[in-house]
This record gives C-alpha cells, sequence and structure tokens, in this order.
C-alpha cells in the first residue's frame, strides 16, 4: 500500500511589500467578537463542545532535516506549544493535563508560539501551576501573538509573569542552546500584527553556519527569515483555519496561505502548527489540535532513507522509523 507523504510544500512569496498591521475596522470586528467569545464562555454547552475538541489533541512526531556539518544537533526534540488561548472554555486543569502530556513526551526545548491568553490580561495566571509540569532539558521560551498584545493591558506584564514562572521571552532577541559539540541560536521575533518585529535584532550574535530556529507568531514572517538564512521557522496564529469543510477553510489568517504543516524555500522550512485551543466558538472541523513534536535529524540520515525507498511514497513518520534502523556508518552512495 502506498502511503501519502506529508508534504513540504514550496513556499509562496509576496507581491509588493507585505504587511501585517491591521486596521481600524478590523480591530473593531475583533472586539466585537471578543464580546460574542466571553458570552459564550458563560454557556455550559460552549464548555462541554470544547472538552471534545480537546479529546482529539494530536502530538505527532516529526523531523527536521539539518543542514551537513550541524549533525551533532540530530536526536534534539522539540515540542511546539501554539495558540493555547487559555481563559475562554480552557482553564488551570485543562493546562496541567495538556502540559502533562507534553512532559511524556520527553522534549528537550518546549516553545510557545504565542496567543497564550484569550480575551483578558489575567489569563496568563492560569499557566502558573501548569508550567512545573514541564521539565525539558534546555528550558522553555516564548514569543508573544496578538491576542498577548490586544488583551493584555501590558504586555510587559505579561513577559514578566512568564520569566518569573521559567519561561524566557525572545522578542526581538536569541540566545545559544549548546547541544553536544554543537550549538543551536534559537530566537524570537515579535508579533507581526500587533508588535514591533525586528529579525536583524533578533539574529544578532548568531554564528556564521549555525543552525538556527526562528519563533514567530505569524507565519507570513518566513519570507523574510528565509531571505536571512534561518533554518527553521516555528508559527501558529491560523489556528489550520480551525473550520475546514471539503479541505478549505472560510477563515484566512495568512495572506500567503500559509495555514497549516510544512512549507520550504530552497533548505529553508517553515511549519505552522494548528494550536491547542480555539477562538470565538469551541469548535474545530478538520483542523484537530496539536502540539508537534519536532526531532532534528542528521542530513546523511535522510538521504539514506530516501536512497533505501527507491522513489516511494512514504509519510514523514514513516521515514523517521526508517531512519532509526539506518546503521550510524552508512552513507548514501
Amino acid at each position: 500500500m502506498k502511503i501519502q507523504p506529508r508534504q513540504r510544500r514550496i513556499a509562496p512569496r509576496p507581491r509588493g511589500a507585505l504587511s501585517g498591521k491591521r486596521t481600524a475596522s478590523f480591530r473593531s470586528l475583533a472586539r466585537a467578537l471578543v464580546s460574542i467569545n466571553r458570552w459564550l464562555d458563560k454557556v455550559p454547552l460552549m464548555h462541554w463542545l470544547h472538552r471534545r475538541v480537546r479529546s482529539r489533541l494530536e502530538m505527532p512526531d516529526l523531523s527536521m532535516p539539518l543542514r551537513s556539518g550541524n549533525d551533532s544537533l540530530s536526536g534534539l526534540r522539540i515540542a511546539f506549544v501554539s495558540d493555547v488561548h487559555a481563559g475562554s472554555f480552557l482553564g488551570e486543569e485543562d493546562l496541567i493535563e495538556i502540559f502533562r502530556r507534553v512532559q511524556e513526551q520527553e522534549p528537550d526545548l518546549v516553545l510557545f508560539g504565542g496567543d497564550m491568553i484569550n480575551t483578558r490580561d489575567c489569563e496568563i495566571l492560569l499557566f502558573k501551576r501548569a508550567l512545573t509540569m514541564l521539565t525539558p532539558r534546555y528550558g522553555m521560551f516564548a514569543v508573544p501573538g496578538n491576542h498577548d498584545h490586544s488583551f493584555g493591558s501590558d504586555i510587559s506584564a505579561w513577559r514578566s509573569f512568564l520569566e518569573d514562572n521559567g519561561v524566557r521571552v525572545l522578542m526581538n532577541e536569541g540566545v545559544r542552546i549548546e547541544h553536544a559539540d554543537q550549538s543551536l541560536w534559537l530566537c524570537g521575533v515579535d508579533d507581526l500584527t500587533e508588535g514591533d518585529p525586528d529579525l536583524d535584532a533578533a539574529l544578532d550574535g548568531r554564528r556564521e553556519g549555525e543552525t538556527s530556529i526562528l519563533l514567530s507568531h505569524h507565519p507570513d514572517f518566513f519570507c523574510e527569515a528565509a531571505d536571512a538564512n534561518v533554518d527553521l521557522q516555528l508559527s501558529g496564529h491560523t489556528h489550520g483555519g480551525q473550520v475546514r469543510i471539503g479541505g478549505k477553510s472560510p477563515l484566512r489568517h495568512s495572506a500567503l496561505g500559509y495555514e497549516q504543516g510544512w512549507f520550504i524555500e530552497g533548505d529553508r522550512h517553515l511549519y505552522v502548527g494548528r494550536g491547542v485551543g480555539v477562538s470565538v466558538l469551541p469548535i474545530r472541523i478538520g483542523a484537530p489540535p496539536e502540539v508537534p513534536m519536532i526531532t532534528l535529524r542528521r542530513s546523511a540520515d535522510r538521504a539514506v532513507v530516501e536512497a533505501l525507498v527507491g522513489g516511494q511514497e512514504f509519510s514523514v513518520d514513516c521515514v523517521d522509523s526508517l531512519i532509526e534502523t539506518v546503521p550510524p556508518s552508512l552513507e548514501p552512495i
């Protein structure tokens, strides 16, 4: 049986300048939707619906091929948690259970991709106990999303809470992660629509040839990241469309169509996660919630497997399982 691959699609390019800033009319609409969201949060049926959504949470195992010369980073495991939208339909005990499941995957890094809160700045307090469930070897890091800006009265208070509870916020800055005998430059930018992203500042300090991972809540930042030779960008924001009928969603949160999954430009990669929570309505159709687990892989491993499968089509998960069977000494011809 031929298994269809989880494809990495070619990343589109914008026509002309791309601006993520929102208009006054869009902001007015957003505020109206927030009022609806808060009203629905008081309806018991809505919480029952969201429990059904949470029960479908997926934690797919994915892989990211490393560039040649960075093989010592192979095996590094990243949990990417985006768009939690805590508060509306999702409370403290729910977060504890979700983060317990994440920790069971034994990630080396836990990365938060923004929109941790939904409609009130006090919702960030719901994370206090849940964050103690996570003990990744190299720590926890986060960037803000549009909800963290729009509905937080002071983004500095949001940042202070997270850093006081073990999460370093990467707002236009980076940090070096040492693994084995190599290093990884992990960086993040402010939100494209509500913040002031500065990629140059985020990459300041990156060494030549060093593998780099960028956290950006909005996926449309990928063109700029690819031009700056960022190896992997992790984004959320879109919820995978949240409602997908016939493979398409009536909602469009990316001007470039970065809705969910993998995109590539050359050897630069973007992964857009579907996220954990919901916005406005507590439903997901055709876009189940997810916390992807991304493992960095040696480029030689992937080349060997591609040669072994002889042109057959395999999912990324199947290729990863085959990689485990490849002897370390085997090299592609």
